[in-house]
């Protein structure tokens, strides 16, 4: 049974930092393509970055050159660096995982069947 599980979300200030981390179980390493997702409040889910197995990275554009995807194989968890935060970056975020056929479609909340629980940001002005 796959299991992901969300950390690390905060109130920080504009310009400032996180880190999140998701911890992934119930499945083989490197089966899956594995994103972060977030949802603000009252707005749809949309895409923040995807990983690919092979290491592709994939980010939305209006995180470009702010957040980092990666991976620690051996601690099974996924991150999320992000810096320079914005005001409009404040959302629940969550890490997905399933087995993408075309990695285009890796920022498509609908490619993904597996999700955690989601961990709150909140970025102040």
């Amino acid at each position: 049974q796959v299991k992901l599980v969300e950390s690390g979300g905060d109130s920080v200030e504009a310009g400032g930092s996180l880190k999140l981390s998701c911890l992934l179980s119930g499945y083989t390493d490197n089966a899956y393509c594995e994103g972060w997702f977030r949802q603000a409040p009252g707005k749809e889910r949309e895409a923040v970055a995807a990983l690919d197995s092979d290491g592709t990275q994939s980010y939305a554009d209006s995180v470009k050159g702010r957040f980092i995807v990666s991976k620690d194989h051996a601690k099974k968890t996924l991150y999320l660096q992000m810096d320079s935060l914005k005001p409009e970056d404040t959302a629940m975020y969550y890490c997905a995982a399933d087995w993408v056929l075309d990695f285009g479609l890796a920022l498509t909340p609908a490619s993904y069947n597996n999700w955690g629980q989601g961990t709150l940001v909140t970025v102040s002005s």
